[in-house]
């Protein structure tokens, strides 16, 4: 039986797993029935579903512990899965708004992966308004991140509309030759290949050493020391209601805006795109906060994964870091709350950049140890957090995707809570539109909807604060102008400043 060892990220996916603390993602993707969809389009779709039996990887993995050689599990193909299991159909009393929507997938995502089975599940969902219906998918962290993620749901739809109605469901979906033969590759069970790889990751961790060194010799150094944006984990992080114990519930809600406006903004202020997530999340947490009369003196931080895969890697697993920056909610002045975050993740960039890339996996380890430790002791919730919230941005595709013919209208992903860790903030971005989704404890974060109605008026107030720089057209000079022509200056147009609010408890 072929096998492939899990990374030192994706083991402690597995071992810091708890019936309260469950360690899978998931992708709420609404989609709009095709104009010419039979009556009985989602139950044709549920059967067709459940004949595909063909499957592909990462679909077809499931983990084996093999604790009588060696502690770390590995992934093994699965030759019997139970698709009645994996695939479920769920329906919402007709007609379903975001807010019944939300109470579902927060119930679906309350509940832990079968870990003895290949870790995923999707739900077909019916009964939207609109002519709408949802797919929910979730998999174990274990088995995917954002990036793979992404690229999973692209191969497993097109962007032309016919060419998508016959395609297979997603566990069929065909891999690219490149991946495959790199995909076999690593699961050859040979003694050379095993040899092999343990030489060269030895050779990789100690030529890694010094740079390790110096990189945590840096982050100490500044301790005491805010005076650059540097933000030190756990020193830097203050105590807050959002870092507490986590219970088994969750609460799912989501908000959407278009990326024409995002990008307006981040022209005005002189940042990126993803300062102005990290703004908005901040600006919706220090409203959020207030209004529980909870905000802390000093300023929450942020847990931000960062991608280290290769572009051309279709693989699964998890291929990232992390950077801790600094969220601004202390300040009430928007434009220097936007400042502070800016320098605070120009400085963790270039301190993350500053490292070898063979040596990140070591150095996020390394990183994520203490709370690793504190999710395998059962202390975590119980201390100073290493950040009070993780935030991440993973960019989606350009254009519209259809699947069976439906076109799909937003991608809403729901992360990981944990102890000590009891909000999590991930957005995507697809066919001009930037999709947020807020998952949450059921327990510690109470009314989380008023976070997706705190995060548009987050932006109204940046927007407020960085007015759009206007554009002012070149005059063209004509070669023989006449003595009555005029010249002319042409301002752009404004960018529409539309939110597509989605709220959901």
């Amino acid at each position: 039986m072929t096998s492939i060892r899990l990374n030192p990220i994706d083991t402690s996916m597995v071992f810091t797993e708890s019936r309260a603390a469950p360690n899978h993602v998931g992708g709420l993707l609404q989609f709009r029935l095709p104009d010419d969809a039979p009556q009985d389009f989602l139950r044709q779709m549920m059967l067709d579903f459940r004949s595909h039996r063909r499957f592909v990887a990462p679909w077809n993995r499931r983990l084996k512990h093999a604790f009588n050689k060696n502690p770390m599990p590995v992934w093994i193909e699965d030759e019997d899965i139970d698709l009645e299991y994996h695939v479920r159909h769920s329906a919402l009393p007709w007609p379903g708004g975001e807010r019944e929507l939300g109470e579902l997938v927060g119930r679906l995502h309350s509940t832990p992966i079968d870990l003895t089975r290949p870790p995923w599940e999707c739900t077909i969902i019916e009964g939207l308004e609109d002519r709408r219906f949802a797919l929910f998918i979730k998999m174990h962290h274990s088995l995917i991140d954002g990036v793979s993620g992404m690229k999973l749901l692209q191969r497993a739809m097109s962007p032309d509309r016919e060419k998508s109605i016959l395609m297979p469901p997603f566990w069929s979906a065909e891999v690219t030759e490149k991946s495959r033969k790199r995909g076999k590759e690593a699961l050859l069970p040979t003694v050379s290949n095993a040899l092999a790889a343990a030489a060269q990751g030895l050779s990789v961790q100690i030529r890694s050493v010094p740079q390790l060194v110096g990189a945590f010799a840096k982050i100490l150094k500044r301790v005491g020391s805010s005076a650059d944006g540097m933000v030190i984990p756990f020193l830097d992080s203050p105590n807050s209601v959002l870092n507490c114990r986590v219970r088994e519930k969750r609460r799912f809600a989501t908000q959407q805006f278009p990326l024409e406006r995002l990008r307006a903004l981040a022209a005005a202020a002189d940042g990126t795109l993803n300062d102005v997530v990290l703004a908005i999340s901040g600006g919706a947490l220090r409203r959020f906060l207030l209004e529980r009369d909870s905000l802390p003196e000093q300023a929450l931080t942020a847990g931000i994964p960062v991608s280290v895969r290769p572009k051309d890697d279709e693989g699964g697993g998890n291929a990232i870091t992390f950077i801790v920056a600094s969220l601004g909610t202390h300040l009430d002045d928007p434009v220097a709350r936007f400042q502070a975050i800016r320098a605070s993740v120009k400085h963790a960039k270039a301190h993350v950049q500053s490292l070898p890339k063979q040596a990140m996996t070591q150095y996020t380890v390394l990183l994520m140890a203490p709370t690793m430790v504190q999710m395998l002791t059962g202390i975590g919730g119980r201390t100073r957090p290493m950040f009070n919230v993780t935030i991440s941005n993973v960019p989606g595709p350009e254009k519209p995707l259809y699947f069976r013919g439906a076109e799909m209208l937003a991608s809403y992903p729901a992360s990981i809570v944990t102890h000590g860790l009891a909000l999590n903030i991930t957005c995507t971005s697809y066919a001009g539109h930037m999709d947020f989704g807020f998952t949450g404890c059921h327990a510690s974060v109470p009314s989380m909807q008023h976070l997706a109605v705190f995060a548009t008026e987050a932006l109204e107030e940046l927007e407020a604060a960085f007015p759009e720089k206007p554009v002012i057209a070149k005059s063209v000079r004509k070669a023989k102008p006449k003595p009555t022509s005029k010249s002319a200056a042409t301002a752009a147009p404004k960018s529409t400043r539309t939110t597509k609010t989605k709220v959901s408890p």
